[in-house]
């Protein structure tokens, strides 16, 4: 497929497809019909579409925040893969990416008397990981060196866990523990290639993007009691102060989806930094705003709304917050001249 030619669905399209109407919706089954539809066949970020992908992501997001998590590592797995794995995917497959480690504990890739590559270890936070079929693990080698590895899950040496995941929002993703026992798996790219690659900061910049569409999710709700209801100067208030914000953080994903675009081989972190930090806000301040507006009854009545806004909270901690403001500030203060100019 052209990475320039990639068909968004509609929202409506999106729907029919995943029909996430209940609370018994299971996300693996999402990503699945995505997969069979051809959906996860994204352009690649830093490709000249950028903004299509990202596009999607939101879209996916305003469907289903556990659905987008395993959406979004599916579609960064094979991201990661094109920049850098050099293998075929295998089809059919749906991937994860689990690249956090819990304090103290590393997952080991070491080299078998015959050659082989396996894992040993426990891994956190393992989004999907009783439905998906493979997985890229950030790992450690003989040598104390970062590394990635892609690891066959239906193996023995892998035992996906029921702990770990205690969260009520973003409860569908089950973002469990995974151990590994002599687990089969193939180094990707060289040692510390995973993180150096320019693609690293797109795809977490791609996660802005996601924000963006739950809380253009969340907004709506609140644009379509605007449009039906009697009109209410607070709550008018209300969406115009949602409006300004939403405008100015999509026209900054635009700019940043641009700009990668035009510069792919660029460091991108201090962009990924400000398009997330602009965009937590965002989704933090559209959040607080339209459950005020509409008061308990979708909190509590409309299974759809009442999930998003139990999900967006957890989702939105993936950002490190005044740790990443301060990375980011760090970045600015070492320009030459501030950045500011219109």
């Amino acid at each position: 497929m052209s990475h320039h030619a990639f068909p968004l669905p509609s929202h409506a399209a999106l729907d029919a497809l995943l029909q996430p109407q209940d609370s018994a919706f299971h996300p693996i089954e999402g990503l699945r019909r995505l997969r069979d539809a051809g959906l996860d066949q994204l352009p690649l970020p830093g490709h000249g579409a950028t903004l299509q992908r990202w596009q999607m992501l939101a879209a996916i997001a305003a469907v289903d925040l556990s659905l987008l998590k395993l959406y979004e590592g599916h579609t960064d797995a094979l991201a990661i893969l094109a920049e850098i794995g050099g293998s075929a995917v295998p089809a059919g497959s749906s991937w994860g990416v689990w690249c956090a480690d819990l304090p103290g504990a590393r997952v080991r890739l070491r080299q078998t008397a015959e050659g082989r590559h396996v894992l040993d270890g426990r891994k956190a936070w393992c989004a999907g990981a009783k439905g998906l079929s493979h997985a890229l693990v950030s790992c450690w080698n003989d040598a104390g060196r970062a590394c990635l590895a892609s690891v066959t899950l239906s193996q023995p040496g892998v035992h996906v866990t029921d702990e770990g995941w205690q969260a009520v929002g973003m409860h569908a993703c089950a973002s469990v523990d995974v151990t590994f026992s002599a687990a089969r798996a193939f180094p990707v790219g060289a040692p510390g290639a995973y993180l150096q690659r320019p693609g690293y900061w797109h795809g977490s910049a791609g996660i802005a993007a996601a924000w963006y569409g739950a809380a253009c999710a969340v907004a709506s709700h609140l644009h379509a009691r605007a449009q039906h209801a009697a009109p209410d100067p607070v709550r008018l208030a209300q969406l115009g102060q949602i409006d300004c914000v939403l405008r100015a953080t999509g026209a900054l994903l635009r700019e940043g989806a641009a700009d990668i675009d035009l510069h792919p081989q660029r460091d991108a972190m201090g962009l990924a930094l400000r398009l997330r930090l602009a965009t937590e806000d965002a989704a933090t301040l559209v959040l607080h705003l339209a459950t005020r507006a509409l008061g308990a009854g979708p909190l509590c009545r409309d299974a759809r709304f009442a999930r998003l806004a139990a999900d967006l909270p957890v989702y939105l901690r993936q950002s490190h917050a005044e740790r990443d403001q301060s990375v980011l500030g760090g970045i600015v203060a070492g320009a030459e001249d501030h950045p500011w100019s219109l």
